[in-house]
């Protein structure tokens, strides 16, 4: 598809305007429908990305039980048929008939086995890292940690500050305020040990806490609180960010930790925001993963695939069996995901701001030409099979330079937000350019809105899980 700005631009623009309707609306019905990788070091892409006015992946629903208090009792496993899944009439070990008629490997039992050796240890989790200052509420006091030549400067109260290597706190069977300004100092709070270290002028603090405690700090921010008629999909988020966090063990060994604390990884706040209902979905499915041939699954998900899911081919790399590019859709064909504000959306970004917004962000997706002070033509050369771009070439008054696969999305990043996802199409009109999309995120893996409406309709976290990630068997570690 290729836009320029000339006499037919409008007509021009509305033809495929109307084209991309009805690519939007028969592409459901097609046949073709932040994981970081721990051993890749360059820059890897997100998990999930959430919208930055949102807390969540989407707003969160009121839970049906009430909120868990500040301080926590050490989270006990149970088995799996506490899920509370009952209700839907599911059962978490089956095999769903959907992807029994596809043809799919899915997980007929959850497979119990020890755990092995090396994951038998809490998770590391960078929770604060490069920071130049952290203030701690531990045993009745208030700490004020900075930085100075690679030691750790703690001041106590009023009292003059010590200077020490590095600072470990631990409250046995509570958790620890800990945060970088006074205001989150009253409700971000970690299970666990922490340990504040310096680097030059900065502070890393690294949250040392077992896996299930962490999950309790993760599922709330990932997939949002829901309330009891969702309770599976709580579950599947449970499972692929257990999953997430055992692949990653060891993976970061340079920073001191296993995991980020954010959308490098996953978000982590502590148990905060956890709920009775949240905590029940993480010992319901305690210790499962998702495996593929005996190996922790790349356990990628996202916001909203707008009724499509992509493959690794979206960042240039080789496809995995279980990370397919197929539809996501409701018996009636619609998506799965369509709750989501994000199912559809619109940008227009003014002549003269895509040019400032292009030389802005060349460096970052690897634009050879800089010093270009007019955008001619906008193409979409070519796309992956979801419909999402593969190719975007952009014809300048100084030449032309084409970004690849979802680092389109940087192209018109403003003000620190980038677009919802590379799913859409683009087009010329009076001064500007106008893009008209869906989906929100990178459309790999699971998508937790779709999760959503599927736990809704009664679907157990296996059968959500095997649809998003096909082939993978369920395996419950044991201690």
């Amino acid at each position: 598809m290729h836009f320029t700005r000339n006499i037919f631009r409008s007509s021009f623009f509305i033809s495929h305007f109307f084209f991309l309707l009805l690519l939007l609306s028969t592409a459901a019905n097609a046949d073709d429908d932040g994981f970081d990788l721990p051993d890749m070091p360059e820059a890897a892409p997100k998990p999930v990305e959430a919208p930055v006015d949102e807390p969540s992946t989407a707003a969160p629903d009121t839970a049906s039980e009430a909120d868990a208090p500040l301080n926590f009792a050490p989270i006990e496993a149970t088995t799996v048929s506490e899920s509370g899944n009952n209700s839907t009439g599911n059962s978490a070990t089956s095999v769903a008939a959907e992807n029994s008629a596809a043809g799919n490997s899915a997980a007929s039992a959850i497979h119990a086995k020890k755990i092995p050796a090396y994951l038998n240890r809490p998770v590391r989790v960078g929770i604060f890292v490069d920071v130049k200052e952290l203030l701690v509420k531990h045993g009745g006091s208030e700490y004020r940690l900075t930085a100075s030549s690679g030691k750790v400067k703690v001041a106590k109260g009023k009292s003059r500050a010590e200077t020490v290597s590095a600072k470990v706190f631990n409250q046995e069977g509570r958790c620890t305020p800990i945060a970088t300004e006074k205001k989150s100092l009253a409700y971000n709070c970690y299970p666990g040990s922490i340990k504040v270290s310096a680097k030059g002028n900065t502070l890393t603090a690294v949250n040392t806490v077992d896996v299930e405690q962490y999950l309790r700090g993760v599922i709330p921010y990932e997939i949002g609180k829901l309330d009891s008629s969702r309770f599976s999909a709580l579950e599947a988020q449970a499972v692929a960010a257990r999953t997430y966090a055992y692949k990653h063990f060891g993976s970061r060994e340079s920073a001191g930790f296993d995991i980020y604390a954010d959308t490098k990884d996953q978000v982590y706040k502590g148990l905060t925001s956890a709920t009775a209902l949240t905590d029940k979905a993480v010992r319901s499915t305690a210790g499962i993963v998702m495996m593929y041939n005996g190996e922790f699954i790349i356990a990628y998900y996202h916001s909203t695939c707008g009724g499509e899911t992509e493959t690794l081919a979206t960042w240039g790399r080789e496809d995995l069996p279980y990370l397919q590019s197929k539809p996501d859709l409701r018996p009636d064909g619609t998506p799965w995901c369509s709750e989501s504000s994000y199912s559809q959306w619109e940008r227009k970004f003014s002549d003269k701001e895509t040019v400032s917004l292009f030389k802005q962000n060349a460096k970052e997706v690897k634009a050879k030409i800089t010093n270009f002070t007019d955008v001619q033509s906008i193409s979409i050369l070519d796309t992956l099979k979801s419909g999402r771009i593969l190719t975007l070439e952009i014809c300048t008054d100084k030449g032309v330079f084409q970004v690849m696969g979802d680092k389109v999305r940087w192209l018109f990043k403003k003000n620190g937000s980038i677009l919802p996802s590379s799913y859409f199409r683009i087009g010329h009109e009076d001064d500007g350019w106008i893009i008209r999309g869906k989906g929100f995120g990178h459309g790999v893996g699971m998508c937790q809105m779709g999760v959503r409406a599927r736990a809704a309709a009664g679907q157990d976290f296996a059968t959500i899980l095997t649809h998003y990630y096909p082939g993978i068997t369920l395996e419950k570690f044991e201690r």
